[in-house]
């Protein structure tokens, strides 16, 4: 009994607000992304760079994020 107990208690959900946020910013992202790549004429280096290093970035924490659920 004692032990159903703790078991019960170690399972507690890390789930805040917050986390619907930073999904809704990993989708931005990625939009931003897509759209980026499909630019015909020109494409810019550096923001595709930088919008693909947020993007791993996000997803990463999104992954560790719902990991703790």
């Amino acid at each position: 009994m004692f032990l159903a107990e703790a078991a019960t208690e170690a399972v507690e959900s890390t789930y805040s607000h917050f986390d619907i946020f930073m999904l809704i910013f990993t989708v931005l992202i990625a939009i931003g992304l897509v759209r980026l790549l499909m630019q015909r004429p020109r494409k810019n280096m550096l923001a595709i760079g930088f919008g693909t290093v947020c993007l791993l970035v996000f997803l990463a924490a999104d992954f560790k994020m719902i990991s703790g659920w």
